[in-house]
């Protein structure tokens, strides 16, 4: 039986290192990208520690090149492509009134526009294994406010693509449903804090404390949460799950 191969952008931190991390327990291969290159070998050497084989690729999915050379090492290396995770992207969080053109581009480039490169890279060889792709997208979405008015475009646009992809993966047989992570507590949920904290004049840390509260949930989301997520969908248990938008945000969007 032949190990099955992940492709995981944004790897090298957060919600895309957790989930490199976790599918090395079900995958024989993970092929990891990103722009930090250190970071991205730290990774690596978790992931074969986790039991599956490592491919580093520092790469700017920004660049229309990128994908191709992500799919074009990974089938060199392994052979074959059986899921994409889409998570890298990182949109600014700046007030509707004032994001530039240069920053809404930017936020496209990489979190929409990367990933949509990269699918349609690996689609052949997913169709050859029936594979998977996950787009990550945010519960922002599905609740937008103004300064986070970038960031929820993107997310909506995310969600709309996934189902585009979807609707081909039915004839093609490969599935493709989007995640909406909530408040995740990454490196760059505490940099949105620091500055929420100077804002306002408080701690870091008693900012940290009272956004919960503030956001009606229990806690902040760990990136392992939304890993083991990624792992369901790409499971043989999700065969039938394709199309969908799945929200892990522990309850902090209220609306349906």
């Amino acid at each position: 039986m032949e190990r099955k191969i992940a492709i995981v952008t944004g790897a090298s931190r957060g919600i895309g290192r957790a989930t490199a991390i976790r599918l090395a327990q079900s995958f024989g291969g993970v092929a990891i990208a990103a722009r930090d290159a250190e970071k991205l070998k730290t990774t690596a050497k978790d992931v074969s520690a986790a039991g599956a084989e490592s491919l580093d690729v520092c790469v700017d999915l920004r660049e229309p090149d990128a994908a191709g050379t992500v799919v074009e090492m990974t089938l060199e290396k392994f052979g074959r492509i059986d899921a994409v995770v889409n998570i890298a992207g990182a949109v600014p969080q700046i007030d509707i009134l004032d994001m530039t053109d240069e920053q809404w581009d930017d936020g496209f480039a990489l979190k929409l526009h990367g990933a949509r490169r990269l699918a349609i890279r690996a689609w052949d060889s997913l169709k050859a294994t029936r594979g998977s792709v996950i787009f990550t997208s945010g519960n922002s979405a599905q609740a937008p406010k103004s300064g986070f008015a970038a960031v929820a475009t993107v997310n909506a646009a995310i969600v709309a693509m996934a189902k585009a992809f979807a609707d081909r993966g039915i004839g093609d047989g490969v599935r493709v449903n989007s995640v909406l992570p909530g408040a995740v507590l990454t490196d760059r949920r505490r940099s949105y804090m620091e500055k929420y904290a100077a804002a306002h004049q408080m701690t870091v840390e008693e900012a940290l404390e009272k956004f919960p509260d503030q956001a009606g949930i229990t806690r902040y989301g760990k990136p392992e949460d939304i890993a083991e997520l990624m792992a369901f969908i790409l499971s043989p248990a999700a065969e039938w799950l394709t199309g969908a938008a799945l929200r892990m945000d522990g309850g902090e969007v209220k609306g349906l």
